[in-house]
């Protein structure tokens, strides 16, 4: 990817790039552009003299936060100001930053359209706009607000659209917005990584949490990312985790930046084996010799499911993509692997095939699916097909009684009253239109009349 988008880059060319995740799409753009402005750099301390030149847009805060550290350091030499700004966390430090003067600016669609209204960026400078993983962008409903960016941005422009893949949305975005753009495609396209092998375990979906477990702690697995399909699942799936004495944490939208950036820190240091993500870091995480990535869920979209196993296998190393496949799933994984266009390896695990006893319950074990319920059950079920024909026997004799009693076998006459028990029950009264009040009710209601 570098060796073909660099020199297009280089030479002012507006460029479509497409290639699987993890060959270093974020230095084929970085380190031209940089290339570029350097002859404008400056060391004046003075804002007018950093305006925004760059600006580069990301779908999410972590890749925004990353795609900024890369700027930072491939121009460190370099007197060339970058800044990144995200929502999530307060703006005053971002629009001191802005206020300062940057040249690169990375930024999420939201935030950015927030500092235009507060009027803390300028965009009369720009030569060059970035727009980075651009499908997950279209995924992510972010289209009106990309469109409103680039009516604000100068036209004559140099414009550089990266991404995993390029759907035909995403095309037709490109002839609108690109001029006689050179096109690189350095994979077919949504092809997964050679270096990441792919393996399926079929399991019934009640016994996945458990599988799961077994799986990390058998194989003594360190590091392993695992894609959930909703925010509540990966809470719930790390919380049961933990309860299994391993260490994890969850990442995702309804987390706060800075528990996200905490969780995501503590990851990569080593200090929990396990980080339960959504679709929300599927893309833009860039950890590095990530060994595994399991999908708990499989994704509906086989697009997510080549971004959910890109996160591994990187750089040139490999890495192992695991899914946990129910009954239910087949559909799912059958078109996920018409999209990569290979078969998947299924590998049964002893105890967890779907109609299976698990280890654990084998075992005497706790958790989903653990013990033998339909056995647990077998007791229960004896118990009240004994008690049935007593019961039965006591509904015939509440029937019969209820038959006897004159309330119930006299047949009701409308503006009559049943005569039964009178002693216990006032006679009820007719129809509510023209029915007569009850004595009790008539002499309360002419008392609090009179009153």
């Amino acid at each position: 990817m570098q060796e073909q988008a660099i020199p297009l880059v280089l030479a002012g060319r507006d460029l479509m790039a497409g290639a699987q995740t993890g060959t270093g799409k974020t230095a084929a753009f970085a380190l031209p552009i940089l290339q570029r402005l350097a002859p404008l750099a400056s060391t004046s301390a003075s804002p007018a003299r950093h305006p925004v030149r760059a600006l580069v847009i990301t779908p999410t805060r972590e890749l925004a936060v990353q795609v900024a550290a890369s700027f930072a350091e491939y121009g460190a030499k370099v007197p060339l100001r970058s800044t990144v700004v995200y929502g999530g966390v307060d703006m005053n430090a971002q629009i001191a930053e802005l206020r300062r003067g940057v040249e690169v600016l990375v930024a999420t669609p939201g935030r950015l359209l927030d500092h235009v209204q507060n009027k803390t960026v300028m965009f009369n400078q720009v030569s060059v706009l970035v727009l980075d993983e651009a499908d997950r962008m279209l995924d992510m409903g972010f289209l009106p607000d990309i469109k409103r960016i680039i009516g604000l941005l100068p036209k004559q422009r140099q414009n550089l659209l990266f991404s995993a893949t390029f759907p035909d949305e995403i095309r037709n975005l490109a002839k609108s917005l690109l001029t006689n753009p050179a096109e690189i495609q350095i994979a077919a396209r949504n092809a997964a990584a050679e270096s990441v092998s792919h393996v399926v375990h079929p399991v019934a979906r009640e016994k996945k949490r458990e599988l799961l477990s077994y799986l990390i702690q058998t194989r003594g697995l360190k590091q392993v990312l695992v894609f959930t399909g909703t925010r509540i699942g990966a809470n719930r799936l790390a919380h049961q985790l933990r309860k299994d004495h391993i260490q994890c944490n969850a990442i995702h939208g309804d987390k706060t930046q800075a528990e996200r950036e905490a969780a995501l820190d503590d990851f990569k240091a080593g200090k929990i084996a396990v980080l339960v993500a959504t679709d929300v870091a599927s893309r833009g995480l860039d950890i590095e010799g990530l060994p595994q990535v399991i999908n708990f869920d499989v994704p509906h979209s086989p697009e997510d499911y080549v971004h959910r196993i890109g996160r591994t296998g990187r750089a040139g190393l490999t890495g192992e993509a695991i899914s946990l496949v129910s009954p239910e799933d087949t559909e799912a994984m059958a078109a996920i692997e018409r999209l990569i266009k290979k078969k998947i390896e299924r590998a049964l695990v002893p105890g967890f095939q779907p109609g299976g006893t698990t280890v654990a319950g084998m075992m005497g074990g706790r958790g989903g699916g653990g013990r033998n319920r339909q056995r647990e059950r077998a007791p229960e079920r004896e118990r009240h097909q004994e008690r049935r024909p007593v019961q039965q026997a006591q509904r015939v004799e509440r029937k019969q009684k209820t038959n006897a009693d004159p309330i119930f076998s006299k047949p009701y006459e409308p503006g009559t009253a049943p005569a039964a028990n009178s002693a216990d029950k006032p006679a009820e009264s007719q129809q509510h239109s023209g029915r007569k009040k009850l004595p009790q009710v008539a002499a309360l209601l002419g008392g609090l009349k009179r009153a």
